[in-house]
């Protein structure tokens, strides 16, 4: 069945729960668990917004802080399930590429991610990570609510 699962989260409540499931799924199933962060670049999001370096360097470093705790506490209760357990984060443009990027470079064969179900014109404005993913994965994508 699936070996090796990558889980990303953005570190909201739903993601963490999708995490806390993805790695009772692999304790299941004999699987390994990767968890992901994708850090957007902000020099993408504020271009002309003459952001100074420092302020720049200061986001970039807090967003890795932040980054690293939410992709570092599940290991815990990976290591009590008896689940091998890795992270991974990376700085992309769109965090859905950084999503499907992760599972190859990882060699997954499944993600297992949460989707926070925007609806109506909300999803339609905001978008949807999780539906990005769905429609641009190789690999089978299980989502979670």
């Amino acid at each position: 069945m699936y070996k090796h699962i990558l889980v990303p989260t953005d570190g909201s409540p739903l993601a963490t729960k999708a995490i806390e499931a993805a790695i009772t799924f692999a304790a299941e199933v004999g699987a390994k668990v990767t968890g992901y962060y994708a850090i957007e670049d902000m020099n993408m999001h504020h271009v002309g917004a003459h952001l100074t370096k420092d302020l720049l360097e200061e986001f970039e470093r807090r967003g890795m802080e932040a980054a690293e705790q939410h992709v570092a506490a599940p290991a815990k209760a990976a290591k009590a399930a008896g689940v091998p357990y890795s992270w991974l984060i990376s700085k992309v443009t769109q965090p859905y590429e950084g999503i499907v990027e992760a599972a190859k470079k990882s060699a997954c064969d499944i993600i297992f991610m949460a989707s926070h179900g925007h609806r109506g014109i909300t999803g339609f404005i905001v978008g949807s990570v999780t539906q990005k993913v769905l429609s641009h994965s190789s690999i089978p994508v299980l989502v979670f609510r």
